[in-house]
């Protein structure tokens, strides 16, 4: 039986070992990874770091509220079937134009073992999951307009991602290997800057995360700054060369983060916010 490639991350991305062991593991066990975790964690992205680290290619199937399960598999266009025919078009004597392939069979047919992901599976109806478990579990399905069955060349890596916007069916998680992404501690975090500034000042660097985690731990936000929200402050704090002593507080959240738009992103944190600030320097005096 041939070794299962090993995902163990890739330059820039950090992977926490507890990661790197569940990707491995759904790999190895040839199960789609169930990815949960708060949003700017990185999910997403961890389908495409797999792919460019393994050398596989990457399907992305990213699902909205009106996405139906059959659209993972085929479409048959009957519409435009029928508009050929009034227009006398030759293509209409073979059914097959009419059919769409959708990502599952475009990843059924790859020659190389692709990287499928279903990025934000709970953003669909309720029974979406349910409505791909034979699919899912056999790697096959049947087009009945074309009288076959497609079978997968080689069993994908499936990643599947989920916000938590709504619980899945226990049937569909049974297939499943689960892993939830914990938001990066500050250590991961500062390994994280660092592979995107690689040439920060550590001060500023220290900095700029003490004032991160200090907002985040602010009672009562809407919207806790993700990690992507992080690094467009930082990268802001360096063009707009932000001097560190404007970080520094003697009082922490006595001073609102300059260019906090990048880290606050609705009107009711910010007000927030400003509250809490006014309330400090008043207690302060």
């Amino acid at each position: 039986m041939p070794e299962s490639p090993r995902f163990d991350g890739t330059d820039s991305y950090v992977v926490t070992p507890d990661l790197s062991l569940a990707v491995n593991a759904a790999v190895t066990l040839g199960r789609p990874l169930l990815v949960k975790g708060e949003p700017g964690t990185g999910k997403t992205q961890l389908a495409e770091e797999i792919g460019a680290s393994l050398g596989r290619p990457l399907i992305q199937w990213h699902i909205k509220s009106t996405t139906k399960a059959q659209q993972g598999l085929y479409e048959y266009d009957a519409v435009a079937r029928l508009r050929d025919s009034q227009l006398g078009d030759e293509r209409v004597h073979d059914i097959a134009n009419y059919i769409i392939k959708g990502k599952l069979w475009e990843a059924f047919e790859t020659d190389v073992q692709p990287v499928l992901l279903i990025d934000e599976i709970d953003k669909a109806d309720i029974e979406f999951p349910n409505d791909l478990l034979l699919e899912l579990d056999r790697m096959e399905f049947y087009v009945y307009e074309l009288k076959r069955r497609v079978l997968a060349k080689t069993r994908p890596i499936i990643v599947i991602t989920s916000n938590n916007e709504k619980e899945l069916p226990d049937a569909f998680l049974r297939r499943c290997f689960f892993h939830y992404i914990k938001f990066p501690d500050p250590a991961t975090m500062e390994r994280i800057v660092e592979v995107h500034f690689p040439n920060l000042k550590k001060n500023l660097l220290r900095d700029a995360l003490e004032v991160f985690f200090d907002l985040r731990e602010v009672p009562g936000l809407k919207k806790k700054p993700s990690t992507s929200e992080l690094l467009d402050w930082i990268k802001l704090l360096v063009a707009e060369d932000v001097p560190r002593e404007v970080l520094k507080s003697d009082q922490p959240r006595m001073v609102i983060p300059p260019l906090h738009g990048a880290l606050l992103k609705n009107e009711q944190d910010v007000h927030l916010f400003e509250r809490l600030v006014f309330l400090n320097r008043r207690d302060a005096r």
